[in-house]
């Protein structure tokens, strides 16, 4: 079984999403649309567009999206089969959390990395 197949998606929080939003858009030309961040994506060495995007976002610090992570960050990794992935990381004593959302965006777990930090699990959608 494969496991991470990629970064899904960076998100993380700030006290002024609007001035970071502006400052990344400025200075590293990221492209921040009006949901708060962009989809970057995936291209082969050549610059082709490949089948994928890695989402990268800021949201409002102080929310509980991250919980039960103090962390202001949280790293999505794309997988190829959630469920049995997560099966293995609570045969491997890991501290899986027991919600999974299932929804168009695809399927999503949550697992606790030992210093304590919600790591985001994702399987996209077929096609995706």
């Amino acid at each position: 079984m494969k496991r991470v197949t990629g970064i899904g998606g960076i998100f993380f929080q700030a006290q002024d999403p609007a001035a970071m939003h502006a400052w990344y858009k400025a200075h590293l030309g990221i492209d921040v649309q009006s949901w708060g961040g962009t989809a970057f994506t995936w291209a082969d060495g050549d610059g082709n567009a490949m089948k994928g995007t890695t989402v990268w976002s800021i949201g409002k610090a102080g929310g509980d999206h991250f919980a039960p992570s103090k962390a202001p960050f949280m790293i999505n990794y794309r997988v190829d089969d959630l469920d049995a992935l997560l099966a293995a990381l609570r045969a491997e004593g890991c501290n899986v959390l027991d919600k999974t959302d299932d929804s168009e965006y695809g399927k999503f777990g949550w697992v606790m990395d030992p210093e304590g930090n919600k790591v985001e699990l994702w399987q996209p959608p077929a096609g995706q």
